[in-house]
């Protein structure tokens, strides 16, 4: 989903940082955009579950037709429908591409998936929304490796802050990471609380 408006400008409206460049700006100034972006107020429910749902949306960088698609799916699965539904999110191929350190935000990820610099189990795969399963894995094409992005990813350069994904192996020297199962809502890193998401879609 190409995303025109400015990252931090979103951030701000969202709440949240969406990428580590934007983080600072945020912190600076940690309220809604505009001239009444100090003095505004979340008045009724719904606006606070609409909020939430764009939160999710957009650090997965998702259209609202891919998120409405996931959630039904998760809610004919078994288990809870909010865990469901990250966890569906958190196996399409560009989040696991910037999980795994190989590209620096979820919309690089996006981009590179897209024009074609992956393989996944040795076949090419240029779909953002592939989703993965446990034991597959996830490689740079050989064509590609020389190309800047993916020498500074191998450098370490995309690589988040702490412990690499309990559920992803990752060798970033190979360019290659494995979904060695499917994650655990406590261990995705989205500022999200899904429930009310699932209340939004609900009511």
């Amino acid at each position: 989903m190409n995303q025109a408006r400015p990252k931090v400008r979103l951030s701000r409206a969202l709440g949240i940082p969406l990428t580590r460049k934007c983080t600072k700006y945020f912190e600076r100034r940690p309220y809604p955009p505009g001239v009444h972006g100090r003095s505004r107020r979340k008045t009724s429910d719904y606006q606070v579950r609409l909020l939430e749902k764009q939160r999710l949306r957009h650090q997965y960088n998702i259209s609202e037709t891919q998120l409405r698609r996931a959630f039904d799916e998760a809610a004919r699965s078994t288990g809870k429908t909010g865990e469901q539904l990250v966890n569906l999110l958190e196996r399409r191929l560009d989040a696991v591409v910037h999980r795994a350190g190989l590209a620096r935000t979820i919309y690089q990820a996006r981009q590179l998936v897209a024009h074609g610099h992956f393989t996944v189990d040795g076949v090419k795969v240029d779909r953002p929304s592939y989703r993965l399963r446990p034991d597959q894995v996830v490689t740079v094409r050989e064509r590609s490796r020389t190309k800047p992005p993916f020498q500074v990813a191998a450098a370490g350069g995309y690589a988040s802050d702490g412990p690499t994904a309990p559920y992803l192996s990752v060798s970033l020297s190979d360019l290659t990471a494995t979904l060695l199962r499917e994650p655990a809502r406590r261990e995705v890193p989205v500022i999200c609380d899904e429930q009310l998401v699932v209340e939004f879609y609900s009511r």
